[in-house]
């Protein structure tokens, strides 16, 4: 007799998702929707094929197709999002009928402030950036969360030390991690350190959109959002799914990097977001061995280029060993010498952030 093989797990994932019923009656796995299934170490991904107009009727089916991957025997983590690719349609002309549904709850509701953490080009210290702003703002009292939005490099396990998964509600949400007083969320939890994130841009802006609204984050004074890099979807999923408050640009000094940070600030201007203020990171090298400043990227380009577009100039931090090796850690610069000079760097950046997002609203 021939020997049979096990079927493998995505075998496994088709079989239990033909029993998913859809919204017209048939199965979600002979639907034709599923895009990108993949399963690595007991996690699996997909995305379901939408239009706009379909997103209220395939919500149930998204959280139904999630809840049987997850029952699956070998599954650790099941992650479905919707994608939606066409145009929406023109909307009806017909007035809606006095028994329409009540308008889904508006996501963040108890979050108090939305706050972006961006820069135009990577490798300027942006994460590094967001997550001690956290701390600073934490440190000054209210209750804070961090987002890590950046689905192709989520660095938030790495810099808050964070293992593990997150657990769920009983109302199938997320729940935070926790991490020094921060509340914290990353798709960098729910996937393999070492998984290739090759998602196009409906598929990414859907996960962000489900980060924010798929979470229980509960009442918190600001939430925080470690941004990717760019001016692309994330930032307009973003920008479309909650109200934000105010963004906050980083840069470096140098020419290259501030010419990518103006773009950041025309894109979050167009759509609105108020520009709370400009960080100079790295604004020099401060030397271990002789306690020298080395201005390797140049000297007060940021300030410079604030004081040009009419936008608060935040602060500066320099680069400094501990800065680096604290990161590298897990253990963030503000928490762990909350008293040394990055740290009262920060916390002065915490204090202009929040005293720019108060004249924003007077």
């Amino acid at each position: 007799m021939t020997p049979r093989f096990a079927p493998s797990l995505i075998d496994r994932a088709r079989d239990v998702l033909a029993t998913v019923a859809m919204p017209d009656g048939g199965d979600l796995a002979g639907s034709g929707r599923i895009e990108g299934l993949s399963a690595t170490n007991g996690k699996i991904s997909l995305a379901i094929r939408i239009r706009p107009d379909e997103a209220a009727a395939f919500a149930p089916v998204r959280a139904a197709a999630e809840v049987t991957l997850r029952e699956l025997a070998g599954v650790t983590q099941a992650m479905v999002v919707l994608t939606a690719e066409s145009a929406a349609p023109p909307p009806p002309k017909t007035p809606p009928t006095l028994d329409a549904p009540s308008p889904a709850p508006r996501p963040l509701a108890d979050v108090r402030h939305v706050i972006a953490v961006a820069s135009g080009k990577g490798g300027v210290g942006k994460s590094t950036t967001a997550v001690n702003l956290a701390l600073a703002v934490r440190a000054l009292g209210y209750t804070v969360g961090v987002l890590d939005a950046d689905i192709y490099g989520p660095s938030l396990p790495t810099l808050l030390g964070l293992t593990g998964k997150p657990q769920t509600t009983q109302g199938r949400k997320l729940r935070p991690m926790d991490a020094y007083g921060l509340k914290a969320m990353s798709i960098g939890l729910l996937v393999d350190p070492e998984t290739a994130m090759i998602w196009r841009g409906p598929m990414v802006m859907s996960a962000i959109t489900q980060m924010i609204a798929d979470v229980d984050w509960g009442a918190l004074d600001m939430l925080i959002v470690d941004m990717p890099p760019g001016t692309g979807d994330a930032q307009l999923a973003l920008a479309q799914g909650t109200q934000l408050a105010g963004a906050v640009i980083v840069s470096t000094p140098q020419d290259l990097s501030l010419i990518d940070a103006r773009r950041g600030i025309a894109m979050f201007r167009k759509v609105d977001v108020p520009i709370l203020g400009l960080v100079e990171n790295m604004a020099h090298f401060v030397c271990p061995d002789c306690g020298g400043e080395h201005a390797i990227f140049g000297q007060g380009g940021a300030r410079d280029e604030a004081a040009r577009l009419g936008v608060p100039f935040l602060g500066a931090v320099p680069l400094t060993m501990e800065l680096r090796e604290a990161s590298d850690r897990g253990r963030p610069v503000v928490a762990s010498q909350p008293d040394g000079p990055i740290g009262g760097a920060f916390g002065a950046i915490a204090r202009g952030m929040i005293d720019s997002l108060n004249d924003q609203k007077r």
